[in-house]
């Protein structure tokens, strides 16, 4: 439920959500989710429950997956659960080989799971593996199944949505660099990708996110109490994307920090490192 705060409802305009669209769009294709286990892939999954799609669920819970599983094929979309860690390229090779093998092909991807982590960089100076980890499943993961992939989705004319992160539309902040750095390299490649992808009839869509109320803030007590939107919002705004082919969705107000990224970049550069100091 979305039990937004009066502030989260001016900074999270409902989206403009068609079920019955989202459900003729759907009928009868195959849906890959990753990250389905929680957060937004799960409530996106739960979304779809009611069309006549075929899911295809990955992630690393595959107890969650299986539960998600029972409850969705109560109504009439159909269930695959494939457990997976995207990080591990062995996993992934499977996960491929079962994709390439599905009789009805594939027709859209959300690329999903994903990775946050919140470090200063000099508590950082021995975890080498935390850049590593980051971005094998924030860029090489999806970029390697894509790779894959695309010439499934070139038969069916498919459609590859990103669940992004405004953070890769702005200036970047400390404390992010391994997250901020892994997600704007797989925004940058998708877009410099997607007029290639449109000329094999691929559509792509990427979805610039804030924060949203999901386990992976959690770690953060600083985001607790923070505005932050709802993951059946999020999901709701999936699936609108899903019928309209929109090619991006921001928030309303990203336009303002993504000015203020440009206009405050020196003045910021200046205080930033100040700022820091007096928190450490």
């Amino acid at each position: 439920m979305r039990n937004y705060t009066r502030l989260e409802k001016i900074l999270f305009i409902s989206s403009p959500f068609n079920p019955r669209k989202l459900k003729d769009e759907l009928s009868g294709k195959t849906v890959l989710i990753t990250g389905a286990s929680s957060g937004i892939g799960r409530e996106f999954a739960y979304l779809l429950a009611d069309t006549a799609a075929h899911l295809v669920l990955v992630a690393r819970r595959e107890e969650s997956m299986k539960f998600m599983k029972e409850r969705i094929e109560k109504s009439s979309a159909s269930v695959t659960v494939f457990p997976a860690d995207l990080r591990n390229e062995e996993e992934v090779d499977d996960l491929l080989a079962f994709l390439h093998g599905l009789p009805d092909g594939l027709d859209v991807i959300v690329s999903n799971a994903g990775i946050s982590i919140n470090r200063p960089i000099a508590r950082s100076l021995n975890r080498y593996h935390d850049f590593t980890r980051t971005m094998a499943l924030n860029y090489f993961a999806p970029v390697k199944l894509l790779l894959s992939l695309i010439p499934l989705l070139e038969k069916k004319n498919g459609h590859i949505l990103n669940i992004s992160t405004i953070n890769a539309l702005l200036l970047p902040v400390p404390h992010w660099a391994a997250y901020q750095a892994s997600k704007t390299a797989f925004d940058t490649w998708l877009r410099s990708a997607e007029p290639e992808l449109k000329n094999r009839n691929i559509s792509t869509t990427s979805i610039y996110l804030p924060l949203v109320r999901t386990p992976m803030i959690e770690p953060t007590p600083a985001y607790q109490k923070a505005p932050a939107m709802s993951p059946v919002h999020v999901a709701e705004i999936i699936g609108e994307a899903m019928y309209s082919k929109r090619k991006v969705y921001k928030p309303w107000w990203l336009i303002f920090g993504q000015l203020a990224s440009v206009v405050f970049r020196a003045p910021l550069s200046f205080v930033m490192p100040r700022l820091i100091k007096k928190k450490e």
